[in-house]
């Protein structure tokens, strides 16, 4: 049963891609976002085309329940799951997806890398490493909400790693290590039942499941508790150095040939006659000054107006 969908990351793609076209944006900064925006895009692909499958297998299986893009916060850590299968026998299935655009290589020692058109090889952190860091967070929430087996018995959880249908996996030798849990999204049916087959082969494996066993409302209570604790990504987040700056502003200094140079306004010219102005007599006092007081009044002319005035109202400018 399917009881839960991924989250739309419309809005996402939308903030990344108008980012973009910012002028603002150092070179770090447009590289980072291309990046992002690609690696959300065929983050997003990979789940829709893998949830594909998974729908079409299980989602009207009623002793099944299929989860899509799940994010919880246990005790400070952050668990993301691409895809979650819960059986009634207890056993929880972490599907991690990753959409790569080229082959897949596994070596010998469980390093993962990606080969791309033109013999570019990358390597890449291992995805089933990635699935297994969850899996102890995810007991402290499992044991937190109560989700266990009929006697009490904890979930069993087991990782797979689901790529495209188009890629080509290349591994190493079986003898030398076990891939068998990545596989192409396509094939999760198939691997699932191979998978179970194996679980059951014994008598003591068939007699715990059957103690561990729960009922089908059991199993889709335990999948909406899980939905309740769910905690979607911030959308609009972004890295610190892609915070805006904040804008210093740098006085404009015009060239020198535009440089002008504004003089001191003097004050206004009495509108005294010429003949007037040139009198030695004291615009204040109305007293003769003498030609030496006068002529230093007329030497000063911004000074006094161009106007004369004794020694005494001289003091007063």
């Amino acid at each position: 049963m399917l009881l839960k969908s991924a989250d739309d990351k419309a809005k996402r793609l939308t903030l990344l891609e108008e980012l973009q076209r910012s002028p603002l944006l150092d070179r770090r900064q447009r590289d980072w976002l291309r990046d992002e925006y690609h690696r959300t895009k065929r983050g997003i692909a990979g789940e829709r085309d893998a949830a594909h499958y998974l729908d079409n297998y299980l989602k009207d299986d009623p002793d099944r329940a299929l989860l899509h893009d799940l994010r919880f916060k246990v005790d400070g850590d952050v668990v993301q799951i691409d895809h979650m299968v819960i059986t009634r026998s207890l056993y929880v299935y972490l599907l991690e997806t990753k959409n790569f655009n080229g082959n897949l290589r596994i070596n010998e020692f469980g390093e993962f890398s990606v080969e791309y058109p033109g013999e570019r090889v990358f390597g890449i952190p291992s995805p089933l490493e990635q699935s297994r860091r969850h899996e102890g967070p995810l007991k402290k929430l499992f044991e937190t909400l109560g989700i266990q087996g009929r006697n009490g018995g904890a979930a069993h959880i087991h990782h797979c790693v689901l790529v495209h249908p188009s890629s080509i996996i290349h591994r190493p030798s079986a003898t030398k290590l076990d891939t068998r849990n990545v596989i192409k999204a396509d094939q999760f049916r198939a691997w699932h039942e191979r998978f179970q087959d194996q679980m059951s082969g014994g008598v003591g494996a068939v007699f715990g499941s059957l103690l561990n066993i729960r009922g089908a409302d059991t199993i889709k209570d335990f999948a909406q508790k899980l939905i309740r604790q769910h905690r979607p990504a911030d959308l609009l987040a972004l890295p610190e150095f892609m915070q805006p700056k904040a804008a210093v502003a740098t006085p404009s200094v015009p060239a020198r040939s535009q440089v002008t140079r504004v003089e001191a306004t003097p004050p206004p010219m009495p509108s005294h006659p010429p003949a007037e102005r040139r009198k030695l007599v004291c615009a204040t006092c109305s007293a003769k000054i003498s030609f030496a007081e006068g002529k230093y009044c007329w030497n000063n002319e911004r000074r006094f107006g161009g106007l004369q005035y004794c020694r005494e109202h001289q003091a007063a400018f």
